[in-house]
């Protein structure tokens, strides 16, 4: 039988790993009720920490074995850069894997240029790991399919060996500033007609803003967000709509940053409901205290009418659901819950619901096919590449605007920021303006 000193450094990663994740089921499932709130909340983002390093230790190995291992085993020739390489190949690795523990440790009104270097390096990170892998599996089956007859030079060989990690590496670095530079620009706006049966000619042409991912945090402080508040006061919104993920912390630790949200003042009101971020933060009732002051309204499964400025009589219905996460978490006294969240929603009137998720969108219209437009975001448009594909295939709804049956729509906002990783690449960050149209 094999020992655990036995298995190589990758199994050993893959062991860790799965201690880690028993370790959080465990503690979910038996210490979440008896276990101070605050403390839960360092708990679960140490093992969350603490489980993705360990996965990610896996790939710093590979990457490590492909980049670092490679140059070492040729021959002198290349020695004189391999002490310098090596040193910054563990410098980034390093970086890398302490980007998850600065949600814990490092977290002000604006970001620390540790945290934004250490993000960085995790976007750079996965960059590098997908283009290595590639261009490995690439080439196992090159080999498969040439002839085993034809040889090659021990110095083509040689050279085939450093242009590999070479070239990966510039690519890497190529598509990391093309991605830092893409998320630095302000926010794009999106401006969107979308027909809204049911809803009164008298509200015809009203304008709602939607703002989702902000994720006030490590990577995103008060600049970024006052900068989005000035872009949306400009657009002079009828109404404005958060659908989740506005921060990856708790109050206390951000509160300053909060402040530009208090500038929001739209005539019909300015909404909010959760994402699966403010889950992870275990401070989402101090969240919506902290909103309410700033006259933002949570919609906690519930919903609230809108009335024309023309007429009173003329109306919809706006509604919010929490975000399913909280179910997943079993966190108290949330959840979603749209049969609460429509009451009082009367068929003979429009309704517009606010979730997160597009998965929550797609269940909602699975039990109400009558609700006739569903804003959310949390795909963050899969944000960087090669993210993008698996946030494509995990979601039923990915980006922009989707018709569902003969008369509702569905829009998914790419995200107003980011999330931890200061780049984008394939995507761009929006604020959309939809323009609700009488048909």
């Amino acid at each position: 039988m094999i020992s655990f000193k036995q298995l190589p450094l990758e199994a050993k990663a893959a062991v860790a790993a799965g201690v880690v994740f028993f370790s959080m089921m465990i503690s979910q499932t038996f210490l979440a009720e008896q276990l101070e709130f605050g403390t839960q909340r360092w708990l679960r983002r140490l093992q969350m920490a603490l489980f993705v390093n360990a996965l990610m230790l896996i790939g710093s190995l590979y990457i490590w074995r492909c980049i670092v291992t490679t140059f070492y085993r040729l021959s002198a020739a290349y020695s004189y850069c391999f002490l310098p390489w090596k040193i910054a190949v563990l410098t980034f690795l390093a970086l890398a894997h302490s980007s998850f523990f600065t949600l814990l440790f490092l977290v002000a009104e604006e970001p620390y240029f540790f945290s934004l270097a250490s993000y960085t390096c995790l976007g750079a990170y996965i960059i590098l790991i997908f283009f290595l892998f590639t261009l490995g599996s690439v080439e196992q089956v090159y080999k498969l399919l040439v002839s085993r007859g034809a040889k090659t030079s021990g110095i083509n060989k040689s050279s085939k060996t450093v242009m590999k990690p070479v070239l990966v590496v510039m690519v890497t670095v190529a598509l990391t500033a093309v991605g830092l530079l893409n998320a630095s620009q302000p926010p794009a706006v999106t401006s969107v007609v979308i027909p809204v049966h049911k809803l009164p000619l008298s509200m015809d042409g009203l304008k709602v803003v939607l703002l989702s991912d902000i994720h006030l945090g490590p990577t995103v402080g008060k600049t970024k967000l006052a900068m989005v508040v000035q872009m949306v006061k400009a657009l002079k919104p009828d109404i404005t709509v958060i659908v989740g993920d506005l921060s990856d912390s708790e109050v206390m630790a951000i509160r300053p940053a909060v402040e530009p949200l208090s500038e929001l003042n739209s005539p019909l009101g300015t909404y909010f409901v959760t994402g699966n971020h403010e889950y992870y933060t275990s401070d989402v009732n101090s969240w919506f205290e902290l909103l309410k002051s700033f006259n933002i309204h949570p919609l906690h499964n519930e919903n609230v009418k809108i009335s024309s400025p023309r007429s009173s009589n003329d109306w919809f219905c706006l509604a919010g659901v929490d975000d399913i996460e909280a179910q997943v978490m079993r966190y108290s006294g949330h959840g979603m819950d749209l049969k609460k969240a429509l009451v009082d929603c009367s068929a003979d009137h429009a309704i517009v619901l606010l979730a997160h998720q597009p998965l929550a969108a797609k269940w909602a219209l699975q039990d109400h096919p009558d609700i006739n437009l569903i804003l959310s975001g949390h795909t963050h448009g899969g944000q960087i590449f090669p993210l993008n594909a698996g946030a494509y295939l995990l979601n039923p709804f990915f980006v922009g605007l989707y018709k569902v049956g003969q008369s509702t729509f569905v829009y998914v906002s790419p995200g107003t920021m980011y999330y931890g990783i200061p780049m984008r690449l394939g995507s761009r960050a929006e604020i959309t303006e939809i323009i609700l149209h009488s048909p």
